[in-house]
């Protein structure tokens, strides 16, 4: 290369320069980076989401008023007393002796307080066959899960004693501890064999060691210095572990690949007679490139969660974008310095058995070259064939079916727990998530007060929305009452969903609502999760404009293209929506669920959709620039638009095939988990990466393209004042093509 091709220009080329000139200070500066954001996240520790703010609406009042009261409401357990025959009653002296050692064996572990025997609080079924004896553990409701053993093995020891009864422990404390005994490990141990998966899938990839190091090590720092920054930015903006978990498996998606586009290019350059300073600087002056103009649109994508106005939503979406960008800065500093550094040693470590396939083509590119050559030849026919089949599999879509789901439908018959839910709201429906309405009033023991809320008491079961017992706890001091009412409809959320509306809409506005000052907020389990269904919605039109219109706008400066950018939005929507349809099929509709483990789901959990359009929206962009940036580049040194298609595909496709490869098996993991939500989200992610590397990418894009042709680069003369953001890929910044290989050269 002349003198004229080292004057790249662009903001990634010039970094990439630095950093291959400054090698050891580039690396110290990503060193230092990684401990002072590990070391002053440390120090300055995590705040998450509280639960007054995880929500808009009555469920934040209502969270607010106690949170301000000062009230620590204790973790609430119930024991189920049940006869197992049809003879059997609560006023038998066998059930009487039952509860009576129940409430004795309870009470006598020391870690409850307030102990109530259903024959004083009236919880005995309408059918006389059930009872609830209930309590609360005492301490803190966060940690009574790691308390509650004791409490849990005294009601076993009376289960023992009796058994021609079921006696079962249900509530808040047992409920985690059960869970976090089945499947505490479960969504650590995804996590962590993510790892291992990406670095064996790159060492069967690039056939050497230190290579296939690179990339995790480059994903697994980034990952940690944004735990750090999470600590820190979460004083400005409550972060979650789900936020946590989140970024972890975009950090590893984006960071592999990102540095795997790098490598390649700089092992291509390389193989085709360049120097290692030349190949050092092509790979940033293109991939660097592309990884900035991917990166940039990967976070717009993940700041788009910034609009859902629901707290947990928000922290994901922050710690995703802030992944996302650490790894990008990383990508286009740090790994031209490590590659400067290492030189001909990142060939170390080779496989025996992979050295030929690494010699020469590999098979990937075969394959695609194969592919390709059919499709250019019946462009027409390819993209019929490919929107048709994408079309097909998005159908089912259009009946997507989303609701919170139910303890049944995400952990199916795998938790014993389960059916003692199931049998308390059989019995007593809507007592294991009853309604809670928190009741502010300036004295809680005025007389028109008091009045109230017996009125609502009284008119809450007679309007049909409870079958009672409603329960009012008073707390005086703080003038606060928080009122218990379990809703008709239990576990069907439809129809407590019903009961809900009938209780805010008619009861409290006829009994607590005629007290003047009187606040009286509705929350629950029913309630925020009505709450937080109506704020989704209410917020998917921004959040998918917002998406879409600055992803075409980064398109459109990026490529300078009015074409590209729109069918660049085009194709993803179309990955996108055949993802929910294959979403739908399985879990809706059942058909596979039975591979999968999902059968009798029946519905998709109400947050996925719009998270994973805003994930798959950002991932689809990293391989879509990726090609298109190498198509362009190929066209910007001469050659035609059909020949620049077949160029860029071919060249690219083992590394979009190779980072594909990685983001379904990470993708994969989590959609084995037990947690249906999970398993939802893994499934949707795996399956909308792998639709997008291989009918969208490898069929749809070139055919698409090739019927274009020129008018691929069509910019209206009115938009020419737009900001060039091209210019990495000017003829005057690349050397002079290296002679194509025969693998590359595709005869149509």
């Amino acid at each position: 290369m002349g003198n004229q091709d080292t004057r790249v220009r662009g903001l990634a080329a010039r970094a990439g320069g630095w950093s291959a000139r400054h090698r050891w200070a580039a690396v110290g500066i990503w060193v230092l980076f990684v401990v002072l954001a590990m070391g002053l996240g440390s120090a300055a520790g995590r705040v998450d989401v509280k639960e007054s703010d995880q929500l808009k609406g009555e469920t934040h009042t209502a969270a607010k008023i106690i949170e301000d009261a000062g009230i620590k409401r204790p973790a609430s357990e119930t024991v189920l007393i049940q006869a197992k025959d049809g003879t059997t009653k609560a006023t038998d002296a066998a059930f009487r002796a039952a509860v009576t050692d129940v409430v004795k064996a309870v009470g006598g572990t020391g870690r409850v307080t307030d102990v109530t025997s259903p024959y004083d609080t009236k919880t005995i079924s309408r059918d006389g066959r059930s009872a609830l004896v209930q309590f609360d553990m005492r301490g803190d409701a966060d940690t009574a899960k790691d308390r509650v053993e004791p409490v849990l093995k005294a009601v076993a020891g009376v289960q023992k004693d009796h058994g021609s009864l079921r006696i079962e422990e249900i509530g808040g404390a047992s409920m985690q501890k059960q869970y976090a005994d089945a499947f505490g490990d479960d969504f650590q141990q995804a996590e962590y064999s993510a790892v291992p998966v990406a670095f064996g899938i790159l060492l069967i990839a690039f056939g050497a060691l230190v290579a296939a190091l690179l990339p995790v090590a480059l994903a697994i720092t980034a990952i940690m210095a944004t735990m750090g920054l999470m600590g820190i930015v979460s004083h400005l903006q409550p972060m979650s572990d789900t936020a946590n978990s989140v970024m972890l498996l975009v950090g590893m998606a984006v960071g592999v690949d990102y540095c795997l586009f790098y490598l390649r290019r700089e092992r291509e350059e390389r193989a085709a007679g360049r120097d290692a300073g030349t190949a050092l600087r092509i790979a940033a002056a293109t991939s660097g490139r592309a990884i900035i103009v991917s990166g940039v649109t990967v976070c717009v994508a993940m700041a788009g969660m910034l609009f859902t106005g629901l707290a947990e939503f928000e922290a994901m979406g922050l710690a995703s974008l802030m992944v996302v960008a650490v790894a990008m800065v990383g990508s286009v500093t740090v790994l031209p310095a490590l590659l400067s550094l290492l030189g001909e040693r990142v060939e170390k470590g080779r496989i025996p058995f992979l050295r030929r396939r690494q010699a020469g083509s590999n098979g990937e590119s075969r394959f695609w070259t194969a592919v390709l050559r059919g499709v250019l030849a019946r462009p027409v026919a390819s993209v019929v064939v490919a929107v048709g089949a994408l079309l097909a599999v998005a159908s089912p879509a259009l009946g997507m079916k989303t609701s919170q789901l139910t303890l049944d439908q995400e952990f199916g018959n795998s938790l014993p727990i389960v059916q003692t839910y199931n049998r308390v709201n059989d019995a007593f429906p809507g007592g294991s998530e009853p309604a809670q309405v928190v009741v502010r009033a300036k004295d809680i023991n005025a007389p028109e007060v008091r009045q109230a809320l017996a009125d609502f008491k009284q008119q809450a079961i007679s309007s049909g929305a409870s079958r009672g017992p409603v329960d009012v706890r008073l707390h005086a001091a703080q003038n606060v009452a928080l009122v218990s009412v379990p809703l008709v409809g239990g576990s069907d959320f439809d129809q407590a969903t019903k009961s809900l509306e009938k209780l805010r809409d008619e009861v409290r506005p006829a009994t607590l609502g005629k007290v003047d000052g009187l606040q009286a907020p509705v929350t629950g389990q029913v309630a925020g999760s009505h709450d937080f269904n109506d704020q989704l919605v209410g917020s998917v039109v921004p959040v998918f404009a917002f998406v879409v219109v600055f992803a075409f706008l980064l398109m459109l400066l990026s490529f300078r293209s009015l074409t590209v950018a729109i069918t660049s939005i085009l194709l993803n929507l179309l990955s996108v929506g055949a993802a929910y349809g294959i979403l739908v099929a399985v879990f809706q509709h059942g058909w596979g669920a039975s591979l999968v483990g999902a059968e009798g789901v029946g519905a998709i959990v109400t947050w996925l959709p719009l998270f994973l359009f805003v994930i798959l929206f950002g991932l689809s962009m990293d391989y879509h620039v990726f090609v298109v940036s190498r198509i362009r580049e190929a066209r910007m040194r001469g050659r035609s638009t059909r020949d620049a298609i077949q160029h860029g595909v071919v060249t690219t496709a083992g590394v979009v095939t190779s980072a594909a490869v990685i983001m379904v098996a990470v993708f994969a993991i989590f959609g084995t988990l037990s947690m249906q939500s999970m398993k939802q989200m893994g499934v949707g992610l795996a399956a909308a990466v792998l639709i997008d590397a291989t009918v969208i990418r490898g069929v749809l894009l070139p055919a698409v393209m090739s019927l274009l042709g020129e008018r691929n680069w069509y910019l209206p003369k009115w938009l020419h004042r737009l900001p060039d953001l091209t210019h990495d890929e000017s003829p005057e910044a690349m050397a002079a093509p290296a002679a194509p290989r025969e693998d590359e050269r595709l005869r149509v």
